[in-house]
């Protein structure tokens, strides 16, 4: 039996992981607080939500896989 038969979702949650993990990195990569005349506090909210979102993303993509 064909294994994509059982879950046809399964490829999309893991197409939505990977890109979500991505964004995540480009974001990191990207720096954005770099540019922004913000304080210490918002810097430190951009980074943890640009780790979150590789976080969420790389279990989104782990979860669907398994």
């Amino acid at each position: 039996m064909n294994r994509y038969a059982s879950d046809p979702l399964e490829p999309l949650g893991i197409v939505f992981g990977v890109l979500l993990a991505l964004i995540g990195l480009a974001t990191l990569v990207g720096t954005p607080w770099a540019h922004k005349s913000g304080s210490v506090l918002l810097m430190f909210g951009q980074v943890l939500g640009a780790l979150a979102a590789v976080g969420i993303g790389a279990a989104l993509a782990w979860v669907a896989r398994t």
